[in-house]
């Protein structure tokens, strides 16, 4: 929802930070690699030194630097549907290292089982859809996409890892999970809205 609301806002912000990327000679696919290592090694130094706090903002600095495939891709002229599935696929595999390792370090496996399924669900509700009839990919403002989930968690370890509240891991974690659902079923209603559309009108032809 953030990042279609506010794309005019956001989107220059990451060409300026892509922009020495760029001058290295890194590829977009190159930016996105990277991005899944960097995730990989804060995940496994978080296994080691348990600090929420630390993890939280090398996570964030992680994920912002995952976020400028695109950027580079645009400028480089290098935009490809291959990218683009690749950079999808990565993103998938990092909410999952992320929550693995939330749930390793706090035994909470149920809840970010819960957590990480919405989060699937969700992105398999657009994708699904788009196998039946054309969709336009930025009209989708759903309340907790992958932009919201990343600011929530690491917020969430922030915030737990400053305070000593570690009651609040819990139950962020389970608010987390419950707004992923709640934002796969309205993927769900939107794709059902559309395709009884496309039924309808298909029939009058």
């Amino acid at each position: 929802m953030i990042d279609g609301l506010m794309k005019n806002h956001i989107d220059p912000l990451w060409e300026r930070m892509a922009q020495p990327l760029v001058r290295a000679g890194l590829s977009p696919n190159q930016v996105t690699a990277t991005g899944l290592v960097l995730i990989i090694v804060t995940s496994a130094a978080y296994l080691w030194h348990l600090n929420a706090w630390i993890y939280g903002l090398t996570l964030s600095v992680a994920f912002a630097f995952d976020a400028l495939d695109g950027a580079v891709a645009r400028q480089t002229g290098k935009s490809s549907k291959a990218g683009g599935y690749f950079d999808a696929m990565v993103d998938r595999y990092q909410e999952l290292v992320v929550l693995a390792a939330i749930a390793w370090v706090w035994d909470l496996w149920a809840l970010a089982m819960l957590a990480f399924s919405g989060a699937m669900i969700t992105s398999y509700a657009k994708a699904r859809t788009a196998i039946e009839i054309p969709i336009n990919n930025e009209a989708w403002p759903d309340l907790f996409e992958r932009l919201e989930r990343i600011i929530a968690l690491c917020l969430l370890l922030v915030i737990v890892g400053a305070t000593g509240w570690n009651w609040l891991m819990s139950w962020g974690l389970g608010i987390y999970a419950a707004l992923c659902h709640f934002t796969a079923l309205q993927r769900a209603a939107r794709a059902a809205a559309m395709l009884r559309e496309a039924d309808a009108v298909a029939r009058k032809q």
